[in-house]
């Protein structure tokens, strides 16, 4: 995940569409699995959202009690799911990476899904963009936002480069 959005006009995006919601485990099954993979460029979780709190009708302010929303644990860190996972879009260097992104779907989802190629991630900077990340924002996260997220509620992990003692060792 080092390269920039703004240097990759030529990958590859791709949507991974489950025939069903994925459960917590199941998500974080595939994205562990994802993560592994070398060549993902971004990745993102989309799906409805899972309120906190109920917002409207007699248990208005309570706190939902909600089973799809569980922290889910992806290269090292701990996160909360605000959302049902539904979709998945990633980003991809080439189409070897989105060969090796489609065996891991079959490997890890155990029911069927819609791999599609396409436009999915914008590659320049929306109104959101700006006025949710400013003018300088990493161009990793433009096309990324969720209007409705504040913003400590958004969530970047980076991959860890390999360690550099291993190329001192030779």
């Amino acid at each position: 995940m080092s390269d920039s959005a703004s240097n990759t006009e030529n990958s590859i995006q791709i949507e991974i569409f489950p025939s069903r919601i994925l459960s917590p485990e199941t998500a974080q099954k595939l994205l562990v699995e994802l993560s592994q993979v070398d060549g993902i460029l971004r990745v993102m979780i989309q799906g409805n959202r899972l309120p906190e709190k109920v917002g409207y009708g007699p248990g208005t302010g309570e706190k939902v009690e909600h089973p799809l929303r569980k922290p889910i644990q992806i290269g090292g860190q701990v996160i909360e799911l605000r959302v049902s996972v539904g979709r998945i879009r990633l980003e991809v260097l080439n189409a070897e990476v989105k060969e090796n992104v489609r065996a891991v779907c079959e490997k890890m989802l155990p029911f069927s899904f819609e791999f599609r190629e396409g436009h999915f991630l914008r590659r320049k900077p929306t109104v959101t963009d700006y006025a949710k990340l400013g003018p300088e924002a990493d161009p990793r996260l433009l096309g990324m936002v969720d209007p409705k997220a504040k913003i400590n509620q958004l969530v970047f992990i980076e991959k860890q480069e390999k360690e550099d003692d291993e190329d001192k060792d030779e």
